[in-house]
């Protein structure tokens, strides 16, 4: 296909057609993506040979085609939107970057919302900007208008406006945030940290797995035989272990694990404080984020640190979950597991029992969106002892 200029008859300016483009007014207008994507490809197979297309013409034949497809109701507010001009958002440093409405959607759930209510909300607000022919808005103004949003929302309150105003507050700030989440094989540890990276744009994660790997090819088996284990097997490579387990097998299960995970806290410590030194923000996930742990690392009063414990309640669930993880990662063999399942079991139970202890919260991994729903509430409510500015102060 020859390539396609749509020109502009009010500033005489020519660009090409980009089926990204429409299939994002598509969306905006409030049709689906899979919709959108169709029926922007259509108008581009009917355009077929065009070399050039003005800006009216275009918008008539995607209206035409979008009144036969979509109704009424989705053509009129396409036909509301500016064809040339896209709203655009000034960052802090003066930057212009267009409005997308996913990427306001996806901070509305990082602060709770279901995904249902922060579309609602985005929708709203795309409207009312629409409504107002603005064409620039700066980001404090869209943060304090969808501030306002929530405020008024008959079905959130100010409840979740006020969630909405810590997080822009600490947003605001500059200060990284760094995620510890612990918990034992199969919690669900791993997903839950991707999740949790890319909601919040966390370019940096760290799995105490991998550490304990990178050790492994430095300290050889003869020199820590327990380095070389299995959390939960740890105990075996203990030296001069009772002969009879069976006398208190839970303190050696316990002991194990904790020589383990006391070997890879340097590792640990280390990914930590070079991340604080470069303040950026972090994950680390492993069954080595140990309570203990938690409770001796030192901040630098500039970071945010968010430590988390994960758990099952029920002994099936989390076995149909090391099943399903021998499923999705074949090398990581879920017989071995199971074969070790009350041991892991009972890891999960030392694990559980010492977040309490140490007030780290936890949450159980019932799904992976209500978890991170609740790191999120957890995590907001831990900012807003640091984060409680006025909305004059954050929209300032």
């Amino acid at each position: 296909m020859a390539k396609i200029l749509i020109e502009d008859p009010e500033d005489k300016t020519r660009v090409p057609f980009l089926r990204g483009i429409l299939i994002r007014s598509l969306q905006d207008a409030g049709l689906p993506f899979r919709d959108a994507y169709d029926l922007a490809t259509e108008v581009r197979n009917a355009l077929g040979d065009t070399e050039l297309i003005t800006t009216h013409e275009l918008r008539h034949k995607v209206l035409e085609l979008l009144r036969a497809r979509a109704g009424q109701e989705v053509s009129t507010r396409y036909e509301k939107q500016k064809i040339h001009i896209a709203i655009q958002v000034e960052q802090r440093d003066g930057q212009l970057t267009p409005f997308y409405r996913l990427e306001l959607q996806n901070t509305l759930e990082t602060i709770g919302l279901a995904t249902e209510e922060a579309t609602e909300i985005v929708a709203t607000i795309h409207q009312n900007l629409l409504d107002r022919h603005l064409e620039v808005i700066t980001s404090r103004q869209l943060g304090e208008m969808t501030y306002q949003h929530l405020m008024q929302s008959r079905g959130l309150g100010p409840a979740v406006a006020h969630r909405w105003l810590v997080w822009r507050d600490f947003v605001n700030s500059g200060r990284p945030l760094i995620f510890l989440i612990g918990g034992t094989a199969g919690c669900g540890k791993s997903t839950i940290a991707t999740s949790l990276a890319s909601r919040l744009e966390i370019v940096r994660t760290q799995s105490t797995d991998m550490l304990r790997e990178v050790m492994r090819t430095m300290l050889p088996e003869q020199l820590l035989p327990v380095l070389h284990t299995s959390s939960f097997t740890a105990w075996t490579a203990l030296p001069e272990q009772p002969e009879d387990m069976k006398e208190d097998p839970d303190t050696l299960l316990v002991n194990g694990y904790r020589s383990q995970a006391d070997l890879l806290s340097v590792a640990i410590d280390a990914v930590i404080q070079r991340a604080l030194r470069e303040r950026v923000s972090l994950i680390v996930e492993g069954v080595h984020i140990h309570p203990a742990f938690i409770e001796k690392l030192t901040g630098n009063g500039e970071a945010i640190l968010m430590p988390v414990m994960l758990g099952l309640l029920k002994r099936k669930q989390l076995q149909r979950r090391i099943r399903g993880r021998g499923t999705d990662v074949p090398h990581r063999r879920a017989d071995r597991y199971l074969q070790h399942f009350d041991e892991i079991w009972g890891l999960q139970s030392y694990l559980l029992s010492e977040a309490d202890r140490a007030n780290i919260p936890i949450v159980i991994n019932s799904s992976r969106d209500k978890v991170f729903r609740e790191i999120m509430r957890i995590t907001i409510e831990s900012l807003a002892k640091d984060f409680s500015n006025t909305p004059e102060a954050v929209f300032a």
